[in-house]
Parts: structure tokens; C-alpha cells; sequence
């Protein structure tokens, strides 16, 4: 009987054996997902600083963009602005030039109309006379 009772004695050994390995195995495992979890926060934050620099620089650069069309823009609009100018002031001139051709023209219409209107008077008193003698 005294080998039974070894042999049992040697199982019982291996079994626990068996169970502390294994408890040391999830330790183990739950030390490396703690460590990979580290590892992935420092990474995510690693990322975010780069991400944050880079949104900083590309608004940079749009503002930048944004200066130069904004001046560009001023600068074609005060140009506008004065080609519309010139050309308001060279339709006046030409209006005026047309006002005063138009005046004149009327001025010599006028004065036509009111010789013959004074020539008709003028033969129509003559008659008048002419049938009161």
C-alpha cells in the first residue's frame, strides 16, 4: 500500500504543479495586455500630437491663402472700380456731345418752322389787307 499512497501523493504534486503554472500564465497574459494597452496609449497620443501639428500647419497655409486672394481680389476690384470710372465719365461726354447736338438740331428746326410759320403770317396779312381794300 505504501506505493499507492506515493503515487497519489505524486499526482497530487503534478496537479498542483499544473494549477500554478497556470495561474502564473494569466498573470502573465493579463501583464502583456496591461503592457500593450500602455504601448497603444502612448502611440494614440504620439499620433494626436502629429494630427494636431499638422491641422496647425495647413491652417497656416490657409490663412496665408485666404491674405493673398483676399488682397488679390481688393486689388481687381479697385481696378474694376476705376475702368468704371472712365467709362462712366466717356458716356457723359458722349451724352453731353449728343445733348448739345440734339439742341442744336432743335434750335435750327425751330427757327425753320418759325420762318415759314412767319412767311405764311407774313402772306396771310398781305391777303387780309388785299380783301380790306
Amino acid at each position: 500500500m505504501k506505493t499507492k499512497f506515493c503515487l497519489t501523493k505524486f499526482w497530487l504534486t503534478i496537479a498542483a504543479a499544473l494549477l500554478a503554472l497556470t495561474a502564473f500564465s494569466y498573470g502573465q497574459v493579463g501583464t502583456d495586455v496591461k503592457d500593450a494597452a500602455k504601448d497603444t496609449g502612448k502611440a494614440t497620443k504620439k499620433a494626436a500630437v502629429k494630427t494636431g501639428h499638422a491641422t496647425e500647419k495647413a491652417a497656416d497655409k490657409t490663412e496665408d491663402a485666404t491674405e493673398t486672394a483676399a488682397k488679390k481680389t481688393g486689388h481687381a476690384t479697385k481696378k474694376a472700380a476705376v475702368k468704371t470710372g472712365e467709362a462712366t465719365e466717356k458716356a457723359a461726354d458722349k451724352t453731353g456731345d449728343a445733348t448739345v447736338d440734339a439742341a442744336k438740331d432743335t434750335g435750327k428746326g425751330v427757327k425753320k418752322g418759325a420762318k415759314a410759320v412767319g412767311h405764311g403770317v407774313k402772306k396771310g396779312a398781305k391777303k387780309t389787307e388785299d380783301v380790306v381794300k
